[in-house]
């Protein structure tokens, strides 16, 4: 498949780290293997393209993954309730997901779950349309 967000992704640091982008930021795509292999998925759960991409251009990037939210490291993926979770507020009061039965979809829609009450709310929005802006928001200049 084609690939639709990866330098999308790359172009992030540059332009919130002000450095430039080396492969050392992500993971090979062995790597990134390995590492879905390590995780609780079950055998066989093919990521979206948009998160097999950010992985790919930006895993290692603590700097741009963990700004006041987390994206969950490939070896830390789960799926709960029918969804598929990479990312967590800070104080954990949110986690977001997107539907197991959505997995083929290259950008899948995103939801988010109150981890308080275990109620999951559609989001409006596709996972890359939500990433780029989350990230917007948090690198943003007061």
């Amino acid at each position: 498949m084609a690939e639709m967000f990866l330098d999308r992704f790359k172009a992030l640091v540059p332009r919130y780290l002000d450095d430039k982008w080396t492969p050392a930021e992500g993971y090979s795509r062995s790597e990134l293997a390995e590492l879905l292999a390590d995780s609780e998925l079950p055998d066989r759960t093919k990521l979206p393209l948009i998160l097999e991409e950010l992985y790919l251009a930006l895993g290692q990037c603590e700097e741009i993954l963990e700004a006041y939210h987390f994206i969950f490291d490939p070896d830390e993926l789960v799926t709960e309730e029918g969804y598929l979770l990479f990312l967590e507020d800070e104080e954990e009061r949110w986690v977001w997901g997107v539907e197991t039965a959505d997995l083929n979809i290259p950008d899948p829609m995103i939801h988010r779950r109150n981890n308080d009450r275990h109620e999951w709310t559609a989001e409006g929005a596709t996972v890359s349309e939500f990433l780029f802006y989350l990230l917007e928001f948090s690198f943003e200049e007061d």
